[in-house]
């Protein structure tokens, strides 16, 4: 063999390992500019928030790949970012950053989402997109074609077109109410939007990069909706409701018959204190849901508590959802991933700075007691849109 066709071989063989760099990553996204104290919640002057690009090929013992400083915000649900199902692209919203004034901080709304490519070494930013104002919750459609990021501030929802690594907004389509999180059925025909002050999920409708909202297929939700995910098979979507951020009470779950036309809400499930993120495994059994109970709240609460928890459920075939086990976690719980396989499960801890490694062993949760050190607050976390 000569010289030149064992470097081609040499290109063969990479080639396709490259490509699957995202498929074994989560992303983390950091928050260094709110932090939750003894006295009470506090804004800083930022500059240091990342994305953190974590291995999870040896899903027991993940490692940081790649950090890049981009800002990003736990003002907004944890599901502010994804990874095309290719693998190849990480897109990440910029909910908010903050403005002095007078001596203050606070927060204002942003509109960036940046574009990373994954298949990098190491990942780097390739683009930053205008969107709509404070874009928080974002979903990417099976066929990588097409991305939905709710916008909170802008009351819209942008329609994103991604084609290799070209991403732009192709439009923005109004919503009459705030929105948090959005999610699109594996068809890619519908979408469902969370309107988390009017307690309300709508619904909407996709046809290539046409997007169209009909108010009069709004579903009823619980209080305060959060979240909202879709199962792999697309009968069923689930969102989180976090009752008021009343920590100390009981808030659920609502399941949602997706396949349904219109679709419709056919159950309600308690699962506890403060749910803000929520993940559905690949097998879509499993669910994972961290609950921030009163670890938020100033200590001098009767609700503070130092720790949250993270409920394991399991989905059943019509659709009802039943509570398996509960554990720990560190302080103010918010992203969750699970590993590609569902067989662990990743939890930021926003408080601790890190990440908690969990298990699915015998069909119930278990700690590993493993957790992986991360350079800043965890605001948010997901993994390969499916």
């Amino acid at each position: 063999m000569t010289m030149k066709s064992v470097l081609l071989a040499s290109v063969l063989v990479l080639t396709p390992a490259l490509a699957q760099a995202g498929k074994n990553d989560i992303l983390v996204g950091l928050d260094q500019k709110v932090f939750f104290e003894a006295n009470g919640g506090r804004i800083g002057p930022g500059g240091e928030d990342q994305l953190v690009v974590v291995d999870v090929s040896d899903p027991a013992n993940p490692r940081i790949r790649a950090t890049l400083k981009l800002s990003n915000s736990v003002v907004g649900p944890p599901t502010n970012l994804q990874i095309t199902p290719d693998g190849r692209l990480a897109l990440l919203a910029s909910s908010v950053v903050t403005k002095e004034t007078n001596g203050k901080w606070s927060n204002v709304p942003d509109d960036k989402l940046f574009v990373v490519d994954l298949d990098a070494d190491p990942p780097k930013l390739i683009d930053t997109v205008t969107v709509g104002k404070q874009p928080s919750g974002l979903a990417i459609s099976r066929d990588g074609k097409l991305a939905l990021v709710a916008n909170r501030a802008g009351k819209s929802v942008s329609v994103i077109a991604i084609n290799g690594t070209k991403v732009r907004q192709v439009s923005e389509v109004p919503i009459d109410d705030e929105v948090a999180a959005v999610a699109i059925t594996p068809d890619g025909k519908r979408g469902f939007v969370v309107k988390n002050l009017a307690n309300r999920i709508g619904v909407l409708s996709i046809d290539g990069e046409k997007v169209k909202y009909d108010k009069s297929q709004d579903m009823p939700a619980g209080y305060t909706p959060y979240n909202v995910e879709v199962t792999p098979d697309g009968k069923y979507a689930l969102s989180v409701n976090q009752g008021g951020g009343l920590s100390g009470n009981v808030d659920t779950i609502v399941t949602i018959d997706a396949a349904a036309n219109p679709p419709r809400v056919i159950d309600q499930t308690a699962v506890g204190d403060s749910p803000e993120g929520m993940a559905i495994g690949s097998n879509g059994v499993w669910v994972a849901v961290p609950l921030i109970k009163g670890s938020a709240s100033k200590h001098d609460r009767w609700s503070y508590t130092k720790n949250g928890s993270l409920v394991l459920m399991s989905l059943s075939s019509d659709g009802k959802l039943q509570l398996v086990n509960e554990l720990p976690t560190g302080g103010v719980p918010e992203g969750v991933a699970f590993s590609p396989d569902s067989h662990y499960v990743y939890v930021g801890n926003y408080i601790d700075k890190n990440l908690q490694v969990y298990r699915i062993a015998g069909g119930k949760l278990a700690d590993t007691g493993k957790t992986l050190s991360l350079p800043g607050q965890p605001a948010s976390m997901r993994g390969l849109a499916r």
